[in-house]
C-alpha cells in the first residue's frame, strides 16, 4: 500500500510531461520542464518498486538507482526557472549545477560515499546518507533558492498577464521544494516521506499554469526571440546605411583610376548597378524581418491590450497605410489590387489593425508562391447591413476539412515556416473591435477572409462584446 501513492505520482509526471512537449512542442521551456518531468517519475517509480522488494542485495540496486536521478533534479528544476524566467545568462551555472550532479553521480555509482547502503523502516527500505550526502543537500538549496529568486525579481518587472504565470510557477516550484523534507529520513528518522504529496500540488499548479493561463506558449517564446533579433538587424541596416554613403565615393575613385590607367577594370559593367543596388536590397531584407517581428510581438502582447487605447479609425486608411509599409518581395506589389466600395470608421487599433493585414498579406503570398498563380484583392465596402474588408487570393486554396482549424492557435499548414500564431491573432484582434472573423476557401482555387466590424449605431454593443472576449 506504500508503494501505491508514488507510482500514481510516477505516472502522472510522465503523462503530463508527455503532453506537454506533444501539445506545446519543443522549446527551452518545454524541455527543461520535461526533463523535471522525467527525473521525478524516475524518484517516484523507483521509490514504489523498493517500498515493495524484501531482498537487501535488489534494496542496494534500488537506493542507488533512484538516487542517480534525485541528483539531478535539483538542477532541472534550477534549469525550469531560468527558462521561465528568460534568464539565459543563468544557463552557464545550470551547466555547472549539473557537472557538479554528475560528479556526485559518479560517487554514488562507484562508491558508498554518496548513499552509504539503506534503512529499513515500516514502509520498506530506504537510502541511508553517505558523508558526500550533504553536499547534494547544499547544492538543491542553493540552485533551487536561486532559481526562485530569479523568478520573483522577473514577476515583480512582468506585464500583468506573465505576472500571474510566473507567480502560479513560483507557488508550484515552492509546493515542490518542500518535499525536500524527504532528506530526513535519509539520515535516520523513521516517518513516511510525505514529499510525494507535495509533488502531486505542485504539479497540479503546474497544469492549471500550463492549461489556462498558457505559462509555455510559444507566443511568449517568439516574443523573447523577437526581442533578441532586434540588436544584430540594427546593426546590420546601419552597415547597409554605411555603404549607401561610402559606396558611390569608392566606386567614383574605381572609375577615375581606370580612365588614368592606374588599374585594370575588373568589374563588369553591370556590376556597378549591382552595387548600387546592394544596399537597397539589404535594407530590404531588414524591413521583412523588422515586419515579422513587429507581428510575433504583438502577437504576444494581446493578452495585454488595454482597450482605453482604442479609438475611431478609417478602414481604408489602415488598408493603405498596409499596403504602404509592407515589404513587398520583388513584383509582389503587382499582384496586389484595392477598392474602396464605402470606407467606415471601426472602433480600436491602428496599428493592430495593420499587423491582421501584414498577416494576411504574408498568408496570400505565400499561397500565390505555392501555388505559382494568383493575385490578392482587397476591397472596404459599408452597407447599410454590414462593415467589411474582404481579403481574396486566387492561389493555392484551403482544403475543406482544414478550414475550421485555421484559427486555432499553433495551428499551422505552412511545411516549413510558420508557428500558428498569425490567424489567431488576427481573429483575436477583430473581435477586440467587437468585429467578426471568418473563412471562406475552394482548395487549388482561391481564399477569402471576412472582417466584419460593427456599424456606426453599435459602438456600445460592440465595446460590451469585446469585454467578454475570450482568450483564444
Amino acid at each position: 500500500m506504500y508503494s501505491v501513492l508514488p507510482a500514481v505520482v510516477s505516472a502522472l509526471f510522465l503523462g503530463y510531461g508527455l503532453y506537454v512537449v506533444a501539445e506545446k512542442g519543443f522549446s527551452r521551456v518545454s524541455t527543461s520542464f520535461f526533463i523535471l518531468c522525467v527525473t521525478t517519475f524516475f524518484w517516484q517509480g523507483v521509490w514504489a518498486v523498493l517500498f515493495q522488494v524484501q531482498d537487501p542485495a535488489i534494496a542496494r540496486i534500488l537506493v542507488k538507482t533512484g538516487y542517480l536521478l534525485i541528483i539531478f533534479l535539483p538542477t532541472s528544476l534550477y534549469w525550469f526557472l531560468a527558462e521561465i524566467s528568460e534568464r539565459p545568462g543563468e544557463r552557464k551555472w545550470v551547466t555547472a549545477s549539473y557537472a557538479v550532479a554528475a560528479v556526485l553521480g559518479v560517487f554514488d555509482v562507484t562508491t558508498d560515499l554518496f548513499v552509504d547502503g539503506w534503512y529499513h523502516y515500516f514502509f520498506g527500505y530506504y537510502p541511508k546518507a553517505g558523508v558526500l550526502h550533504p553536499l547534494h543537500v547544499l547544492q538543491t538549496v542553493i540552485v533551487v533558492n536561486r532559481g526562485l529568486y530569479i523568478t520573483f525579481l522577473q514577476q515583480k518587472s512582468a506585464q500583468p498577464g506573465r505576472r500571474v504565470q510566473l507567480r502560479m510557477c513560483i507557488a508550484s516550484l515552492f509546493v515542490y521544494f518542500v518535499a525536500a523534507v524527504d532528506y530526513l529520513c535519509n539520515y535516520g528518522l523513521e516517518f513516511y516521506p510525505p514529499g510525494v504529496v507535495f509533488i502531486a500540488i505542485s504539479l497540479g499548479l503546474i497544469a492549471v499554469a500550463v492549461t489556462r493561463y498558457e505559462l509555455m506558449s510559444p507566443i511568449a517564446v517568439a516574443a523573447t526571440v523577437a526581442h533578441e533579433m532586434r540588436t544584430p538587424l540594427a546593426s546590420i541596416r546601419m552597415q547597409a546605411d554605411a555603404l549607401t554613403q561610402y559606396l558611390p565615393d569608392l566606386h567614383k575613385g574605381y572609375e577615375l583610376a581606370v580612365a588614368h590607367g592606374l588599374c585594370e577594370p575588373a568589374f563588369h559593367p553591370s556590376a556597378s548597378k549591382r552595387l548600387a543596388d546592394l544596399s537597397h536590397g539589404i535594407r530590404h531584407q531588414v524591413d521583412r524581418s523588422n515586419t515579422v517581428i513587429d507581428m510575433m510581438l504583438a502577437s504576444a502582447r494581446m493578452e495585454q491590450i488595454d482597450p482605453s487605447d482604442f479609438a475611431s479609425h478609417s478602414a481604408s486608411a489602415c488598408v493603405a497605410e498596409a499596403i504602404e509599409t509592407y515589404p513587398f518581395g520583388k513584383g509582389e506589389r503587382d499582384r496586389v489590387s484595392v477598392s474602396v466600395a464605402g470606407d467606415f470608421d471601426f472602433h480600436g487599433s491602428n496599428s493592430l489593425m495593420v499587423y491582421v493585414l501584414f498577416n494576411l498579406l504574408k498568408n496570400s503570398l505565400y499561397a500565390l508562391k505555392a501555388a505559382g498563380k494568383g493575385d490578392i484583392s482587397i476591397a472596404v465596402t459599408s452597407s447599410a447591413g454590414r462593415n467589411a474588408v474582404v481579403f481574396t487570393d486566387t492561389g493555392s486554396g484551403i482544403p475543406a476539412a482544414t478550414v475550421p482549424r485555421i484559427f486555432d492557435a499553433f495551428f499551422t499548414t505552412k511545411k516549413s515556416a510558420g508557428a500558428g500564431i498569425g490567424l489567431a491573432f488576427c481573429r483575436r484582434v477583430v473581435q477586440s473591435f467587437g468585429g467578426q472573423m471568418r473563412c471562406e476557401s475552394r482548395e487549388g482555387e482561391w481564399t477569402r477572409f471576412t472582417l466584419e466590424f460593427p456599424l456606426a449605431g453599435s459602438t456600445a454593443a460592440a465595446r460590451g462584446q469585446r469585454a467578454q472576449v475570450p482568450a483564444a
